[in-house]
């Protein structure tokens, strides 16, 4: 892909990984860093590594903020 689209992903990477970790809110963190996961799929698909960005699509942007949904969940639900 041309060099502009990759510059966009990498500025979108550069933006949201500071993002997650300045985010204090558990469960706000969990919906940014779903986020991040996308520009990093974003980023390997202009990199044309479709593969790798598949992967990334179902780890960084779904399985772990679910991951950390339910256990947010589960806590708060204790804690009652």
């Amino acid at each position: 892909m041309s060099d502009a689209v990759i510059a966009v992903a990498l500025v979108w990477v550069a933006a949201s990984g500071p993002a997650v970790v300045l985010t204090r809110d558990p469960l706000h963190q969990a919906f940014v860093a779903g986020f991040f996961g996308l520009a990093l799929a974003f980023l390997y698909l202009s990199m044309q590594a479709g593969d790798v960005a598949l992967s990334q699509i179902v780890v960084g942007a779904i399985a772990v903020p679910l991951i950390v949904l339910l256990s947010l969940a589960k806590v708060r639900k204790g804690r009652e």
